[in-house]
């Protein structure tokens, strides 16, 4: 899959490294705040991850007024509603402190905040992927789980409560201005959620890589995150202190977010938001789930690329048939899961009733094209019923 030509985008700046959150303050400051909405999840407050934060930016002298309504699929009323605190606070500046759910969120509040409108206004769709009509409120990204790279991309999956559905807001506009991210603040982080947010890296970097899509650029970003993740989350899983095993956990996921932000997600991700908007199963477990489903539906179509995942992995293909060497890399990504205990469609609640809605629903979604085999309705029909039989 070479290209060409290609286009790079990096719209956000990145400070990188165990400390860098005690840079917010200065920072918030130096982009014109005076008041900060803080947004994030009520189990990240609870845990005290945000209180350093709070303190930063309470020492430079920012008012703080704290969010914290963010579901794990995060939601367009609380989109509305953070907007409109903001608002009402008169804030000038976004703070996202958490996984994916609060980023997304915070970007998607600051479209809102700064243009009015609902979130479903800067929907994106084939016709227009970009809706966002200027600049928008300034945001700084602070990641405590490694797994969306949400701080780095220009995406935000908010799922619209009366359709049942994530839906896709992308827009360079709502990127965050700066992503402090600190390693320390994963420390700690549940074995499931570590496992989930991992899978969920890892699948940014097996779909940025093999996308129809991909450039010389983000290839290069997402096998660096394929071998950091493939020699880390285990052992980030096992043992949440150990801070070794997280900084590349998380230098991994951003990786992966700068990489399938100049590439695209694909199929696991058509079938694993459709899972999480009906059933609000969390987006890592979600693409956990179907990774190496399609993948061994994809090796065909190529298999080179494959190959390539596997030995980043540390499977030992030399010698092999590309083809052989290429399931390799479904076998890795299985037993990886298998290690780190990832459910299945059926514990999540997936039923077979719905498969015929799921499948049609996924053949829909935007990163559908740029999958590296033609995905039709019966295709996704018998994935989600390959992922019923596990």
């Amino acid at each position: 899959m070479t290209t060409e030509s290609f286009e790079f985008n990096l719209p956000t700046r990145i400070q990188f490294g165990v400390g860098a959150s005690g840079a917010v303050g200065a920072e918030a400051k130096d982009l014109g705040g005076t008041r900060a909405l803080l947004v994030t999840d009520k189990g990240v407050r609870e845990a005290g991850v945000i209180d350093g934060v709070l303190a930063s930016l309470e020492a430079a002298g920012l008012g703080v007024v704290v969010f914290d309504d963010i579901a794990a699929n995060p939601r367009d009323a609380s989109v509305g509603a953070g907007a409109d605190l903001a608002r009402s606070e008169q804030c000038d500046i976004f703070v996202a402190v958490g996984g994916g759910s609060p980023i997304d969120a915070a970007k998607a509040m600051t479209a809102v905040h700064a243009h009015g409108g609902t979130v479903q206004d800067y929907e994106s769709d084939p016709d227009c992927w970009f809706k966002v009509p200027g600049p928008v409120t300034p945001l700084i990204a602070l990641p405590t789980t490694a797994g969306t790279g949400s701080e780095v991309t220009f995406w935000a999956v908010i799922t619209d409560t009366e359709r049942s559905y994530k839906m896709g807001v992308g827009d360079p506009q709502i990127a965050p201005k700066l992503a402090l991210v600190d390693p320390s603040l994963t420390v700690g982080l549940p074995p499931a959620v570590t496992a989930a947010t991992g899978m969920d890296a890892l699948t940014h970097a097996v779909e940025g890589y093999t996308a129809v899509c991909a450039s010389p650029l983000s290839d290069a970003l997402a096998l660096a995150a394929v071998r950091l993740i493939a020699g880390s989350l285990r052992q980030a899983f096992a043992n949440g202190g150990n801070i070794n095993a997280r900084s590349d956990m998380l230098l991994a996921s951003l990786l992966a977010g700068v990489a399938f932000s100049n590439s695209d997600v694909a199929g696991v991700h058509a079938m694993a938001e459709v899972i999480g908007g009906v059933y609000d199963t969390p987006h890592g477990v979600a693409n956990a789930i179907y990774l190496p489903i399609v993948m061994d539906y994809n090796v065909i179509a190529a298999p080179e690329r494959f190959a390539e995942i596997a030995r980043e992995m540390g499977e030992r293909i030399d010698g092999l048939p590309t083809m052989t060497a290429a399931r390799k890399s479904v076998d890795a990504v299985r037993s990886l899961s298998a290690d780190l205990g990832i459910p299945t469609a059926r514990e999540v609640g997936v039923r077979d009733e719905d498969l015929q809605m799921l499948a049609e629903r996924a053949q829909r979604n935007l990163g559908t094209p740029d999958n590296p085999r033609v995905m039709s309705v019966d295709a996704f029909r018998q994935l989600y019923e390959v992922g019923q039989a596990l």
